[in-house]
């Protein structure tokens, strides 16, 4: 159940990213799930380094949101037009 579990995690993750980001954000299924897993990632690693979580403790729902936020917005302006 880990890997499916990453990967359900990670898909409702970026949904919740993508609606709460204003703008277009044109990407599949994949890249959201991607997303939503890399915002998890970075938000528990920038958490330990702020002294936020200890470590080994994994960041919660908001953190990951928010890590997905933060990545959405570096995603739009590497792939900007």
């Amino acid at each position: 159940m880990g890997i499916i579990g990453t990967i359900v995690i990670g898909l409702i993750v970026g949904l919740i990213a993508r609606f709460l980001k204003p703008g277009d954000d044109s990407m599949g299924w994949i890249m959201t799930i991607l997303i939503g897993v890399g915002g998890s990632l970075a938000a528990t690693y920038g958490g330990q380094a702020l002294g936020i979580y200890q470590a080994g403790q994994a960041a919660g729902f908001i953190g990951a949101v928010i890590g997905a936020v933060i990545l959405l917005v570096i995603y739009g302006m590497v792939t900007k037009k």
